[in-house]
């Protein structure tokens, strides 16, 4: 299958006018091309940082490896390239399946990235099991490190007051990326926690102390501490001048994140989280009480609708998800070279086709308009 005179955009930029060939499911070979006015762009997929489920399953329900690999395959069906796998807040008998399944799930497919254990270090549990909830211990921090040998990328959200600046710096001189959520924490407690290795703040605004012109909170923090940050884009979880606020104030720290459950790229109408139900109505999963218990969104509709927010063209906006999260892991920009996956979105005008290594999938636009401004968290 050959490509021809189309823009190529990775985090090296653009290349414009490329002739792109793939076979056997991998890049083949790249050679210049003819440029044109309004060609199609070629970018890779992009990656998703906080997936909790889809195709009807949560990760901490997974018995298999290959449930796992289900839910790549959901995410993937909806333009994503591959995922951080997320698991809520749960028992250690819990996360340890879940680490040894992931780690066998990602032999079988890199595009399952590693894990992120969003909790149960967390102080504000939003729609965590408030019983599971615990401080940090030094027994966690071995299970941890191990876990990062086994795992390539481990992501660790915790809250600073469920663990010390200390604790945090030899997490993050084992390679566990902290990022700091679910917190009522403090500026001063949130700058020490970065100061300490912290590269991260999950879904800003959600369960986190917020913006106040005297006490900036982790929001305040994060946006100058140079860090990145995630941001759920479904319109909900944060609104829009809220949106707009954030990647004004650090443009470049924004990573968006699906935030993505069990019900990611099926019909269903809600689904069972431990012994609470979640409903899905209008774009949003709620518990009973209307609190927001994840995102019903594809990482593709968060792009577009920051796109469509903030008036950016598109393309550039895809590079928050598929640069930026690589960067995050590797340190390295996320390109496309010969020899490589051909996990890839084609753009032509308004039209966007996704790539998975095996099959041509048109992703229309399921961007969510809600009519009004953003949820409780």
């Amino acid at each position: 299958m050959k490509l021809e005179g189309v823009d190529l955009l990775d985090g090296h930029g653009w290349r414009r006018g490329v002739d792109l060939e793939i076979a056997h499911g991998r890049i083949a070979t790249i050679r210049p091309g003819t440029r044109r006015k309004g060609a199609p762009v070629i970018c890779p997929a992009p990656l998703d940082l906080q997936v909790n489920g889809g195709g009807g399953r949560m990760l901490g329900e997974a018995q298999a490896p290959g449930d796992v690999l289900e839910i790549l395959a959901a995410h993937r069906r909806l333009g994503t390239g591959a995922i951080l796998p997320t698991l809520i807040s749960d028992t250690p008998e819990v996360t340890d399946r879940v680490i040894h399944l992931v780690a066998t799930a990602r032999k079988a497919d890199p595009g399952i990235l590693g894990l992120h254990l969003e909790g149960p270090h967390i102080a504000c549990p939003g729609a965590h099991d408030p019983a599971r909830l615990r401080d940090l211990t030094a027994a966690d921090i071995a299970a941890h490190v191990d876990a990062k040998a086994r795992l390539g990328h481990l992501l660790v959200t915790l809250a600073p007051e469920r663990a010390t600046p200390a604790q945090i710096a030899e997490l993050a001189e084992a390679g566990v990326i902290v990022s700091l959520g679910h917190t009522d924490c403090s500026s001063a407690q949130a700058e020490a926690a970065f100061a300490a290795g912290a590269r991260m703040a999950t879904h800003l605004f959600n369960a986190m102390s917020g913006l106040h012109h005297r006490a900036p909170g982790l929001v305040g923090a994060a946006l100058t501490s140079g860090q990145a940050y995630g941001l759920i884009a479904d319109g909900h979880h944060v609104a829009d001048a809220a949106l707009r606020v954030a990647l004004a104030a650090h443009p470049e720290g924004a990573i968006p994140v699906s935030d993505a459950m069990a019900v990611a790229g099926t019909d269903a109408e809600g689904f069972t989280l431990g012994d609470r139900r979640v409903h899905r109505r209008d774009g949003r999963l709620t518990l009973d009480d209307g609190t927001l218990a994840g995102a019903d969104l594809s990482l593709l509709d968060g792009l577009r609708h920051i796109a469509r927010v903030t008036g950016q063209p598109l393309a550039g906006v895809l590079s928050m998800g598929f640069d930026r999260p690589h960067r995050l892991l590797t340190g390295r920009p996320n390109t496309l070279t010969e020899g490589a996956p051909a996990r890839i979105l084609f753009l032509d005008g308004d039209r966007i086709e996704g790539y998975d290594g095996h099959t041509w999938r048109v992703l229309p636009d399921r961007t969510l308009r809600p009519a009004g401004g953003a949820s409780r968290d």
